[in-house]
């Protein structure tokens, strides 16, 4: 059973020959200029590993830099220390063989369903019809067959939000990122749609970090937990997720007895770095 202060290191499914999905965050710091000339930090020596195949969620209060460390792993952005290795190669420009998903769908909305999925094939060389058979393909897998020719504004966002996964998983990505990506839907679609993203990652595994404001809904998905800390963010814990896989249905896995204990640990961690957050932007003090 991990403790608060575990390192969650266990190996994903064929380690060795999927190393080059192995993500290593070593010190990071990043250090912004405000627009009064001041220096604003907000990451200060972050370090945390995902090993291939697994799915890390990444906690903490608003403002800790989750999504600025997601822009390092993915190259958008670089550190001011520290480093960002992927496959055991450090970072420096944008990574190969990432997909992304956001909080907002991203799809265009001039395309239809079937032309937002397909363009990541048909931008890495696909020939096209091989590329509509795959995209045709991936809309049966998240359960759109028969809406490849609508458009999105015709849809609703928890369709959208399975168009964005089809479009984030069809290059089968060996790491996918992902910023709040059900943020925006309510409770029971964010269920309907978590069961769903387990269900398509088992089918092609890659590392995942998973930024989220809901901690039952990191407890349900995730292998490791990271806890961050109020800004500027820092890693204060890193929790094992010891709940077998599958999992099946995200609502019922909360109703088990490890998932309301390890819930609960978590949120001991991550409590008072939520009061502290709150306070400061209240304008109180630490």
């Amino acid at each position: 059973m991990a403790s608060r202060n575990d390192v969650a290191t266990g190996p994903g499914p064929d380690t060795a020959e999927h190393a080059d999905a192995r993500i290593e965050i070593s010190g990071l710091t990043k250090r912004f200029l405000t627009p009064a000339g001041e220096v604003f930090t907000a990451l200060q020596g972050v370090s945390f590993t995902v090993e291939p195949g697994r799915f890390c969620a990444v906690v903490g209060p608003t403002g800790c830099g989750k999504s600025t460390t997601l822009s390092m792993v993915s190259g958008l952005d670089r550190p001011s220390e520290g480093s960002v290795k992927v496959g055991g190669r450090e970072v420096d420009g944008i990574t190969e063989g990432v997909s992304f998903m956001f909080q907002t769908d991203a799809l265009l909305p001039w395309k239809t369903v079937l032309g937002n999925v397909l363009m990541g094939p048909v931008f890495r060389g696909t020939p096209k019809q091989q590329a509509q058979a795959s995209a045709r393909d991936w809309l049966r897998r998240v359960g759109l067959a028969g809406f490849e020719d609508r458009y999105p504004h015709q849809l609703s966002g928890g369709m959208r939000k399975r168009v964005a996964m089809a479009a984030a998983l069809i290059n089968e990505p060996k790491i996918l990122i992902m910023d709040e990506p059900f943020g925006a839907l309510d409770v029971q679609t964010k269920a309907i749609m978590s069961t769903e993203l387990l269900s398509l990652w088992e089918q092609i595994r890659p590392s995942v970090i998973f930024i989220t404001h809901d901690l039952d809904e990191a407890v349900a998905l995730a292998d490791q937990v990271v806890v961050m800390t109020s800004g500027p963010g820092s890693v204060k814990a890193v929790f094992d997720i010891d709940l077998p896989r599958p999992r099946g249905s995200v609502q019922e896995i909360r109703f088990q007895p490890r998932f309301i204990e390890l819930q609960h640990r978590i949120w001991d961690t991550l409590r008072e770095e939520v009061e502290r957050a709150y306070a400061l932007t209240a304008g109180g003090t630490e």
